[in-house]
């Protein structure tokens, strides 16, 4: 046995306790033992014997463990979990009188405070917050235009017409996005000392690139084309006659609002082509259904943003290297389309 235990019980552990305390009763009940012999064979006092014994009887061999001190009652109860958690999932500050979107813990303890009369510490908010699977993030803009009803709409009645247009032409589905990337695009973190913000020396010239680019799920491919001035109907039309020349079937577009997108030059080009093109145009104000965005993630922020730019040629080269790795990833290009808000573009919509 443990020397410490001998000087002092308290150091004993649990389970070793609960062994000792049914072999110390067992004994008197079930071998009719002496209580002081028992008592001093075990070095324990004969009046813990004694509540022992009366546990035993009371409540049987269960009653002999350990028993854990019951500690203070919970502040925040489960009904008040509840509520908060609801409360950050289902509304915003600014639903409760506030002037900002964005939760902190300082709002919650005075929400806490005002509902249930209660005063908690932030730090014993985010312990709860913790525990209910909710953590700290930032959060994912959406446009105050944005309409369910139209993104519904797109899902489950035009989103399955478009297989059926993609299917009768025999046509791959891409789906296209334009996006500008300059030379000061600044991205990611770094370590440094708390409170002292690492210095990172970087380029301080303007000017930049604009990008087309658009990808299919099927045998997934890349086209992209850089652009130095703005990018307008002109420049759009030869991408997509760029796109129907390189690629070896017919395609589907499928873009946002952007004017030159429906300008009548567009249109003209489209009616055209009509045997190896058709464009249409997802939900107003919801790109996050766009697969296209995250050629954008990655090229602008998990990669050039990352990067020492020094100058105008040096994000281009950079552009053409980037572009061209994500172009023969084809596994990662895949992967834009298994988000939660872009998988539908593999499922399959019956007819």
């Amino acid at each position: 046995m443990n020397d410490e235990w001998m000087s002092d019980a308290r150091k004993i552990p649990d389970d070793v306790m609960n062994y000792i305390r049914r072999l110390a009763v067992h004994a008197v009940v079930d071998q009719n033992q002496n209580v002081d012999l028992i008592a001093s064979i075990f070095r324990i006092n004969r009046g813990s014997l004694y509540t022992w014994l009366k546990w035993y009887r009371e409540d049987g061999d269960q009653a002999l463990d350990t028993r854990k001190a019951p500690g203070a009652t919970p502040i925040i109860t489960p009904k008040i979990e509840l509520w908060l958690k609801r409360t950050v999932l289902h509304s915003t500050p600014a639903d409760h009188g506030y002037d900002t979107e964005l939760w902190t813990l300082k709002i919650l303890a005075v929400l806490l405070k005002k509902t249930f009369e209660i005063t908690v510490y932030e730090s014993t908010i985010w312990n709860h917050l913790r525990r209910l699977g909710l953590s700290c993030q930032v959060p994912q803009y959406r446009s105050d235009r944005y309409d369910p009803d139209e993104v519904e709409h797109y899902l489950n009645t035009k989103w399955p017409l478009i297989q059926r247009v993609a299917d009768k032409l025999g046509a791959d589905i891409f789906f296209e996005d334009e996006a500008g990337v300059g030379i000061m695009a600044r991205s990611g973190r770094s370590w440094g000392a708390v409170n002292s913000p690492p210095i990172v020396s970087a380029s301080d010239q303007r000017g930049g690139y604009n990008i087309l680019s658009a990808i299919t799920a099927r045998e997934p491919k890349l086209y992209s084309s850089i652009e130095a001035q703005s990018v307008g109907s002109q420049q759009y039309i030869e991408f997509l006659d760029k796109i129907i020349h390189l690629h070896p079937r017919p395609v589907v577009i499928v873009a946002d609002h952007a004017s030159f997108h429906r300008s009548k030059q567009v249109r003209t080009f489209v009616r055209t082509h009509r045997d190896r093109i058709r464009v249409f145009f997802l939900p107003k104000h919801a790109p996050h259904l766009n697969p296209d965005e995250q050629v954008w993630n990655d090229v602008k922020y998990r990669h050039l943003g990352r990067e020492p730019i020094v100058n105008k040629q040096d994000l281009k080269n950079r552009l053409i290297d980037r572009l061209f790795q994500l172009k023969n990833d084809t596994q990662k290009l895949l992967s834009f389309f298994k988000l939660p808000d872009t998988k539908y573009v593999l499922e399959t919509h019956s007819s």
